[in-house]
């Protein structure tokens, strides 16, 4: 079971990477064009953060090592999508988002670490930080329901990537997977609400995907929006 166990979460591993790398594309196209444009600050900032509780709740958990490590390469990865919004942002939108990794990723960070650390131990420090961890997974991957909304309305695809849909799939039934394997309610929930979400834009594209699509001028920018989401 163990042996499985680390398998599981190993494959886990390498497709939470690919998740981590999926915004890739929108910030080349951010450093080629010079500009942010419309892009949004907070899911990188939100994201940072939940990748910090995650890897806190590794470190913190016995044996749970494979946890903090995926999610320390994505404490690596949105920090430097963070720096290059605050490098290439108007500068209003540079100090909103400077406001927010203040109060966010440095703030409520520092006050969960402390709380935890100071006031708790032993199994209620886990629980305490993996109830954090498990809500704001939950929140996240409820994100992509405005582009399941859109999918519906436009009955077109072009808003909702498939690769991104896959891999929240493919990453949500993994890590639910390891989750059972391990008995951590705090990693499955969340994931296993992911796979739900991920199989419904699956099926979402399979019914739409051959559906014509929009001529809008603003399809791009919306895409580029799911993938950082």
């Amino acid at each position: 079971m163990e042996e499985l166990s680390f398998f599981v979460g190993v494959i886990g591993n390498v497709v939470s990477v690919l998740v981590f790398l999926s915004p890739v594309g929108t910030f080349w196209r951010i450093i080629k064009h010079g500009s942010t444009e419309d892009f949004e600050s907070v899911p990188y900032v939100c994201t940072l953060l939940n990748s910090s509780l995650w890897t806190y709740y590794g470190i913190t958990k016995p044996g749970a090592y494979l946890v903090a490590t995926v999610n320390g390469f994505g404490i690596l990865a949105e920090a430097v999508y963070v720096v290059l919004f605050l490098v290439y942002a108007p500068r209003k939108t540079k100090a909103k988002t400077g406001i927010l990794v203040g109060i966010i990723d440095v703030g409520f960070l520092a006050a969960a670490i402390l709380v935890t650390r100071l006031a708790l131990e032993g199994e209620s420090r886990i629980d305490a930080i993996g109830f954090m961890c498990a809500g704001l997974n939950i929140i996240m991957y409820g994100s992509p329901l405005a582009a399941m909304k859109t999918v519906v309305s436009s009955k077109s695809v072009e808003y909702m990537p498939f690769f991104l849909s896959f891999f929240l799939f493919l990453n949500g039934g993994i890590w639910a997977f390891y989750a059972f394997l391990e008995q951590d309610i705090f990693l499955g929930v969340p994931n296993g609400i992911g796979f739900l979400l991920g199989t419904a834009q699956l099926l979402l594209y399979a019914v739409y995907s051959n559906a014509r699509p929009s001529n809008n001028s603003i399809s791009q920018g919306l895409l580029e929006q799911g993938l950082q989401k």
